[in-house]
């Protein structure tokens, strides 16, 4: 008697315990992510003190001073956004390429930033749209990995057609491992890479929304000839 009460206390105690875990685990996500804007642009950082020496201009009291300079600078992205619409955008990156590309360790660092904002932004690089997201299902049947094909087109290695595909790392997908995996292991993952981003960022909390591949269907990825 004693063994079944204490196992109906546990189940019920189990129970409100799921029931909380996903209220938990996105007050959890949320802090993360307030925590690591604090760390890149709150009060302390060199973009908050910016931020407060705008606003001292119009108040005295120091978080509101952030607060409004925060405002000035997020409004100030309109006008630049209409200025490279107009034409800014080619002068801008000249700039950039004889300052920050050639400087040895900021270069290389905005190199693979700029590459990840590219698979954002498809009007900045055109070729982006040729890069699609994949479902890679290593042994042809094993285990699924959500990736991006860079280019449709398989290559030849020993005879064997295989894939180039990129697989990101979370929660940041800035970098990650580049495979060459045999093209029957890949499938279209039927999403975009707004949807990719998103998953990997959230560490797969956000649920691809079309997690089934299906199996009878051929991925369309181009028949050129092995380079």
């Amino acid at each position: 008697m004693l063994k079944l009460s204490l196992k109906t206390i546990f189940a019920t105690w189990l129970t409100g315990l799921l029931a909380l875990l996903p209220l938990t685990l996105t007050l959890v996500l949320l802090a993360w992510i307030l925590s690591l804007l604090n760390r890149l642009i709150g009060p302390s950082t060199l973009a908050g003190q910016i931020s407060a020496g705008l606003g001292q201009y119009f108040v005295s009291n120091p978080s509101l001073a952030y607060l409004f300079g925060g405002f000035v600078l997020l409004a100030c992205l309109y006008p630049l956004g209409l200025a490279v619409q107009l034409g800014l955008r080619r002068p801008l990156t000249r700039l950039i390429d004889v300052t920050l590309r050639r400087t040895p360790l900021i270069g290389q660092l905005y190199n693979l930033a700029d590459r990840f904002v590219a698979l954002l932004d498809k009007n900045k690089n055109p070729d982006i749209g040729a890069m699609s997201p994949v479902w890679c299902f290593f042994g042809g049947d094993g285990t699924a990995v959500l990736a991006l094909l860079p280019s449709p087109v398989p290559i030849e290695i020993e005879g064997r057609s295989y894939h180039a595909i990129l697989v990101p790392t979370a929660p940041i997908p800035i970098g990650g491992g580049l495979l060459y995996v045999p093209v029957e292991w890949v499938r279209p993952a039927h999403m975009g890479i707004e949807e990719l981003t998103s998953i990997y960022v959230s560490m797969g909390l956000t649920p691809p929304s079309r997690a089934k591949a299906r199996r009878d269907q051929s991925l369309d990825l181009g028949h050129g000839k092995g380079l």
